[in-house]
């Protein structure tokens, strides 16, 4: 409860202005990079393969910053939850620095290859498995519990609005200069290395010494087997985003569909974000507050439309196909924006601060799998049927998946707030009135 003269906003905090400024400003360079690699691979890869073995490079660039954060997750969600998180964070941007650094100087001087951009995404994979799980675990720490649920909701508006406005930025850098696509992550990562080291000690998690690591490391996975309404939300984003790869298509899209080039690529990359931007500025004004399961469910059966209609511009004349393909981004981009933003709220909000570490390097796993094991996966299908097939295809088993969960799950349909189960209706109501008493 806030007394009357504790600051009522989470930005009224310093350290929590640092650190979003910082996650912002690495999830921007992340999922910039991710972009660019693939456009890299892609054009590197189109010089000696066909269009079905260049697609295919695209599931290897995908695979290989996958597969760290799938034998990585139980290490990097425990060692997030008994360590200093902003130590584990500053460590693995400054890595990041590093292999963005490389790729960048690789990439002027001519010598960079395929294997080169394969090691490095690795090298990022193995940064992001660690850095993720304590970054998203340290936001409760830096605000008062009362202001908590707004810091979730901001925190993760920001995270991915960087997610979905990075490959934008990295597509415009790459068209104006390819070596800058890469020195410019190289400076996100250094200015969130630097708003990381602005952050002052935060209180820790008590550590179980009594048990066993291993052991604590699979509480993690069943504490999500058996909250239902966590499992839900995060296996729902799983599979969906897994099937519906469109985003990780752009680059055949731009080059052998559409035939708009490094800049169309640019501006396909920005739709998404266009839609997520405008969104999450409505939820900053108009916070999300009933029936956040069913617009949750409804979210991800129009991403699944959206993603359809942009694979069937193929089908449409090229005057007016990118212009369609752009308008179905922006509308994939807002509703994926509408689904983070629930899951994560819910997420976090249902989780003790002594599990989130491990909850959270969960979370990101799946949503990993449905970005990078879905850019594997569409790579592969669209070596084997063609992108066409392979993105249309993904959107019908979205809005497939999202029915079926809709069934299996009744607890994500029938939630209506955000709240923790056991914050009792009466309970909202008293603090309502005593704060409005104040």
């Amino acid at each position: 409860m806030h007394s009357p003269s504790s600051p009522r906003h989470p930005l009224s905090f310093g350290d929590f202005r640092a650190y979003l400024l910082g996650r912002l400003a690495s999830v921007l360079a992340q999922y910039g990079m991710m972009v660019v690699l693939a456009w890299q691979a892609y054009n590197i890869a189109r010089e000696t393969m066909s269009t079905g073995g260049a697609s295919a490079q695209l599931g290897l660039i995908g695979l290989a910053q996958f597969l760290p954060l799938f034998f990585l997750t139980p290490v990097t969600g425990w060692v997030a939850d008994h360590f200093d998180r902003r130590l584990i964070s500053r460590f693995t941007l400054l890595l990041l620095v590093v292999a963005s650094g490389t790729l960048a100087f690789a990439t002027y001087e001519g010598w960079v290859s395929l294997p080169l951009i394969f090691g490095i995404a690795a090298i990022v994979g193995i940064a992001r498995a660690f850095n993720g799980p304590a970054y998203s675990a340290l936001a409760p720490n830096l605000v008062p519990r009362e202001v908590l649920p707004n810091a979730i909701a901001i925190s993760s508006v920001v995270w991915q609005t960087g997610m979905i406005a990075g490959p934008a930025l990295g597509g415009y850098a790459y068209a104006f200069q390819p070596w800058g696509a890469y020195a410019l992550a190289s400076g996100l990562f250094a200015l969130a290395l630097l708003c990381m080291l602005m952050i002052g000690p935060v209180p820790q998690p008590p550590r179980d010494t009594s048990r066993h690591p291993l052991r604590q490391m699979i509480d993690g996975f069943t504490y999500v087997r058996t909250n239902r309404l966590v499992l839900a939300t995060i296996t729902l984003d799983l599979f969906a985003v897994l099937l519906a790869g469109a985003t990780a298509l752009l680059p055949v899209y731009a080059r052998d569909i559409l035939h708009v080039g490094s800049e169309g690529l640019g501006h396909l990359a920005a739709s998404p974000g266009i839609g997520a931007g405008v969104t999450a500025l409505f939820f900053s004004f108009r916070p999300m507050r009933t029936e956040v399961g069913l617009k949750m469910l409804g979210a991800v059966i129009l991403f699944g439309i959206a993603t359809i209609v942009f694979g069937s511009t193929a089908f449409l004349p090229r005057a007016i196909a990118p212009t369609v393909g752009i308008t179905a981004l922006i509308l994939l981009g807002s509703a994926d924006m509408v689904s983070v933003y629930v899951r994560q709220s819910l997420i976090q909000l249902h989780t003790p601060d002594e599990m989130r570490g491990r909850v959270s390097s969960l979370s990101q796993l799946t949503i990993s799998a449905s970005n990078e094991l879905g850019e594997a996966e569409s790579g592969f299908l669209a070596a084997l049927v063609g992108p066409v097939a392979a993105v249309i295809g993904g959107g019908i088993g979205a809005i497939l998946i999202t029915l079926i969960w809709a069934k299996l799950f009744p607890e994500l349909r029938l939630a209506r707030t955000f709240d923790p189960p056991e914050i009792l209706p009466e309970q909202r109501a008293a603090e309502s009135t005593q704060e409005k008493a104040q």
